[in-house]
């Protein structure tokens, strides 16, 4: 499961198209979580919230609204209604370098056009969900390698 911390404008098709499954899939599992990957580390964050369910439907909205923009179709309908907005989830600056050399490394494979849009983008902008704060990568981040940008 990803759930990026980047603003889905960077995604190549099957970026935003993943991200809505899964964090479809992680609403899912907020609601009951002795279902599947109830224990995901990616989860931290929303559960964290005083408000888990609204804050992954946030989420889910940013996501979509992004679709919305590409004129692409996302079932609004399966996103779960939010009572209030929750507060911005904080995102380390260390977080989003690496969640970008990750995406960019996809990009660079297999939308080569979409990153050439993105490559001159040192601070990439989080989700609208997120605020940027000073830090590493996240404790729950299971790295793949080490970023080379």
């Amino acid at each position: 499961m990803r759930l990026w911390s980047l603003h889905p404008r960077y995604f190549d098709r099957q970026a935003l198209t993943a991200c809505w499954r899964e964090a479809l899939l992680a609403q899912a599992v907020i609601e009951a979580p002795a279902k599947g990957y109830g224990r995901h580390p990616q989860l931290e964050r929303f559960r964290s919230t005083p408000r888990p369910a609204d804050a992954i439907s946030q989420y889910l909205s940013g996501i979509a609204d992004e679709a919305d923009a590409r004129g692409y179709r996302f079932d609004r309908v399966k996103i779960a209604p939010y009572g209030v907005m929750v507060d911005r989830i904080p995102v380390a600056i260390g977080q989003l370098q690496y969640e970008w050399w990750h995406l960019m490394t996809k990009l660079e494979r297999r939308s080569p056009e979409v990153a050439a849009l993105w490559e001159d983008t040192r601070v990439p902008q989080p989700h609208p969900l997120f605020m940027m704060i000073d830090g590493p990568v996240a404790s729950w981040e299971r790295r793949s390698s080490t970023p080379g940008r």
